[in-house]
């Protein structure tokens, strides 16, 4: 319980870091505004979407693009189909999938098994901490304990996740 909610207040501190990593281009938000930053502007504040956040028919979110490019990076892969940020994260397939991705060297994907859900849990998870620096924040045993995982934990993780990749260079954005 105590897990869930730590999740869900992760989730939403996340998602507004997530949100202002995308609009300001600025490495050190708090401590580096420029004279004209969009934060402080020098006469009044434009009104619409934020210009680096392209929105078509008004439903693509951020947690839907984050969606999006989680489908893309894990289509082709075997036991993958993305669909949501919950049951297509059970198995722990998707997650491998998605760290090989960007690390096929790591493990052989192609020897994993859907079935033993805690290994698939522990090899992404700490395959990720290692190779990408994104700090572990689902823990395998209460993933394991999950047949349905807490669609704002897995959301949350998948966030750090993209963060920690932009960061090593591995996943481009519109700014870079």
């Amino acid at each position: 319980m105590i897990f869930r909610e730590i999740c869900h207040i992760s989730s939403f501190l996340l998602s507004i870091n997530f949100i202002l990593s995308l609009i300001f281009p600025y490495p050190s938000l708090p401590h580096h505004f420029p004279p004209q930053s969009p934060i402080f502007p020098s006469k009044r504040a434009a009104s619409g979407p934020a210009p680096n956040i392209r929105r078509t028919g008004g439903t693509n979110t951020v947690k839907n693009m984050l969606l999006d490019w989680c489908r893309a990076k894990t289509r082709g892969y075997e036991h993958v189909d993305v669909q949501n940020f919950s049951s297509s994260w059970s198995s722990g397939m998707a997650f491998c999938a998605l760290i090989h991705k960007f690390f096929p060297d790591a493990f052989d994907y192609s020897t994993l098994d859907p079935a033993k859900r805690r290994e698939n849990f522990a090899l992404a998870f700490s395959t990720a901490e290692k190779l990408a620096d994104c700090a572990q924040l689902l823990d395998v045993e209460d993933m394991a304990r999950m047949s349905v995982p807490d669609a704002k934990c897995i959301y949350t993780y998948i966030q750090e996740l993209y963060r920690s990749l932009v960061q090593k260079g591995l996943v481009k954005t519109k700014k870079q």
